[in-house]
C-alpha cells in the first residue's frame, strides 16, 4: 500500500524505572498521533507497573517489560521478580528487540534515554537503522544541570548514538525556558537534528472519573499533587502543616498521594488530613487531567507532565521542585517563575508552615499562565504530528551498516 492507504507503525520506548512522567508523556503523544492520522498504529514499550490502569485509544497498545526501579544509592533492582538485575535487564532487552523486529516500525521514538536503561535499546537502534526506520530521540525541556549530565552521558557513551544513529532530536519545550543540552559539547551535526516542539498540550479524558473522585470536586478546591508520589512526601507534609496551622485558608485542598508513595507515609498523612475540616485525599486516579481542570489552583512538585497540565488548563500554581537527585524540576520552575507562569517555593528553605500559608493566601491573586504571551508555548503535539507527516507514506530505504566511529 502507498500514500494515505498505507498503515504506518510507530514504536515508542519508555523505560519507566520510576514515577509516571515517561509513560504519561508517551501516551499523550501516541493519542495525538492516532487522532490526527487514521493510518497510524502506535505500540508503546514500557516498564511501568501501572500502565494497565490507563485507558488507550484505538490503534494504541502497549507491551510491558519487566519493571526495574532505581534505589536511593543509584543502583537498579528488579521491581517484582526475585532474580538478578542483569538477568532482568537481559529479558527487557530481548523483549524490546524482538518486539521491534516483528512490529517493524516506520518510526522508533525513544523517550529521554538515548540508549535506553543500561543500554537496553542499543541493539534495537542498530537493527532498525539498517532497516531504514526513522530514529527519533524525544527529550523533555530540562534534563539536568550540565555538571551532572556531562559525566553521566560520557559514562553511557551517548554522544556517538546522537551523532550516528538518531535522525532527529525532538525537544518537548522551548529554548527560552531551557536548552536540554546546554553546557554539553555536542557536534554541530547533533545540534542540527534538534527541533523544539513546544510543550505537549493535554486534554481531558473522554471517560469520566469515578463517582468517588467526582464527588470530591463539587466544591472549589486546590489540587495538591506530587505526581507519582515516590518522592513527594516533603511537599505533602508542607501543605498539610499549613492547613493545620491556618483553618481559614481560602479553599479546600484535595491531596492526591500518587501510586508510588510508601503506604506507611500515606497512612500517616491520612490520619492528619482526617482531622482537618477543609482537606481531603485520595491515593491515585488515572484521570488527573480531569482533577486539574476542575481545580481552582495547583500545588505540585513541577515534573514535566504536571507543568504541561498547568499550562494546558491555565491554572495558577505553586511549584515546590525537588532538588535531589536531579535539579530538573528546580531549573524548570525557576525559568517558569522568571516568565511569570508559576510561583516557586524552595523546599530547602526550611519548609516553614507560615511560608506555605502566605503562598496559599496569595494564590488566588496570581496571574494565570495565559496572561503571559509565549509564542508556541503549547504547540508540542501539533509539532509532533507535523514532524512525522513526511514519514507516514512512501517506502523505507534500508541503510548500509554504519562502521563504528570513536567520539
Amino acid at each position: 500500500m502507498t500514500g494515505s492507504d498505507r498503515t504506518c507503525r510507530i514504536l515508542i520506548y519508555s523505560h519507566d524505572s520510576f514515577g509516571l512522567g515517561h509513560l504519561r508523556r508517551c501516551r499523550a503523544i501516541a493519542h495525538a498521533l492516532v487522532e490526527a492520522n487514521r493510518n497510524v498504529s502506535v505500540l508503546i514499550l514500557s516498564g511501568s507497573p501501572i500502565i494497565g490502569n490507563f485507558d488507550f485509544r484505538a490503534r494504541v497498545d502497549f507491551v510491558r517489560v519487566p519493571g526495574i526501579i532505581k534505589l536511593r544509592n543509584g543502583e537498579y533492582t528488579s521491581l517484582k521478580l526475585h532474580i538478578d538485575t542483569d538477568k532482568t535487564l537481559a529479558m527487557r532487552s530481548s523483549i524490546i528487540r524482538h518486539t521491534a523486529e516483528i512490529f517493524d516500525p516506520d518510526i522508533f521514538l525513544v523517550d529521554k534515554e538515548p540508549l535506553g536503561l543500561r543500554g537496553e535499546v542499543a541493539d534495537t537502534l542498530a537493527l532498525l537503522k539498517e532497516r531504514g526506520t526513522r530514529l527519533v530521540l524525544g527529550l523533555r525541556d530540562v534534563m539536568d544541570e550540565p555538571e551532572l549530565l556531562v559525566p553521566e552521558w560520557q559514562r553511557k557513551n551517548v554522544l556517538p548514538a546522537l551523532r550516528d544513529l538518531y535522525d532527529e532530536i525532538w525537544v518537548y519545550g522551548l529554548p527560552q525556558i531551557c536548552d536540554p543540552l546546554e553546557g554539553i559539547a555536542v557536534p554541530r551535526s547533533v545540534r542540527r537534528k534538534m527541533v523544539y516542539t513546544g510543550y505537549l498540550k493535554r486534554e481531558v479524558p473522554a471517560s469520566p472519573p469515578s463517582h468517588e473522585v467526582a464527588s470530591l470536586t463539587e466544591e472549589p478546591f486546590l489540587l495538591v499533587t506530587p505526581g507519582g508520589g515516590g518522592d513527594g512526601e516533603e511537599l505533602i507534609d508542607w501543605v498539610v502543616s499549613a492547613y493545620e496551622r491556618a483553618a481559614d485558608l481560602p479553599h479546600r485542598a484535595l491531596v492526591v498521594f500518587g501510586p508510588f508513595m510508601p503506604a506507611e507515609r500515606q497512612s500517616e498523612f491520612w490520619r492528619r488530613i482526617e482531622r482537618i475540616d477543609n482537606m481531603s485525599a485520595i491515593t491515585f486516579d488515572a484521570h488527573l487531567e480531569w482533577l486539574m481542570l476542575r481545580a481552582e489552583g495547583v500545588i505540585a512538585m513541577g515534573g514535566y507532565n504536571t507543568f504541561c497540565e498547568i499550562l494546558s488548563f491555565d491554572k495558577r500554581a505553586i511549584i515546590v521542585p525537588r532538588t535531589k537527585p536531579r535539579l530538573e524540576q528546580y531549573i524548570r520552575a525557576a525559568r517558569a517563575q522568571e516568565l511569570g507562569l508559576v510561583r516557586m517555593l524552595r523546599e530547602d528553605c526550611g519548609r516553614d508552615p507560615a511560608t506555605m500559608v502566605a503562598a496559599l493566601r496569595q494564590l488566588p491573586f496570581q496571574q494565570r499562565p495565559s496572561e503571559v504571551v509565549v509564542p508556541g508555548l503549547l504547540d508540542g503535539l501539533e509539532s509532533v504530528n507535523r514532524l512525522v507527516r513526511p514519514w507516514l507514506s512512501g517506502e523505507r530505504t534500508p541503510r548500509v551498516r554504519l562502521a563504528h566511529r570513536r567520539g
